[in-house]
């Protein structure tokens, strides 16, 4: 990493409050499970476990992207991916789901896409492509 003096990577502070709310969650299953209700013990568990999943993910998976003079890093679940700047692509998408825009930087590279949005980036996608369009004409030029 140490290649990539430049990264993106949800807000720390994001993180936290999502393991603090796993753990609150878990309190909940362990309150409920004494209190013998079986229903909100399976509803607060399944929440528990999805909420504590996007923390292990925000925590793990850090950072997000990354960017220096050879190209570009990603890290997802499926492991890291390296792209030069010859072959990755970059731009943004708005899509419009339930009646609000939603704006992402997608990274292609063949038949590979990687769509990155404001929680992955821990900025506006927009702030993330301007200093990667001056990334890639640098090392470009």
């Amino acid at each position: 990493m140490d290649n990539y003096p430049t990264s993106w990577a949800p807000q720390q502070n994001v993180v936290v409050v999502a393991w603090v709310i796993t753990l609150l969650l878990l309190a909940g299953v362990a309150w409920l499970s004494i209190g013998g209700d079986v229903g909100g013990t399976v509803l607060t568990g399944v929440a528990m476990l999805s909420v504590g999943a996007l923390a292990l993910h925000g925590t793990l998976l850090r950072p997000r992207l990354a960017a220096g003079p050879d190209g570009i890093l990603a890290r997802t679940v499926g492991g890291a991916h390296r792209y030069s700047w010859t072959e990755a692509r970059l731009r943004l998408r708005t899509t419009r789901r339930l009646g609000r825009d939603s704006l992402t930087l997608e990274v292609e590279s063949g038949e590979h896409l990687l769509v990155f949005g404001r929680i992955d980036l821990g900025e506006d996608p927009r702030d993330v492509l301007d200093v990667l369009t001056a990334l890639k004409g640098q090392a470009l030029s």
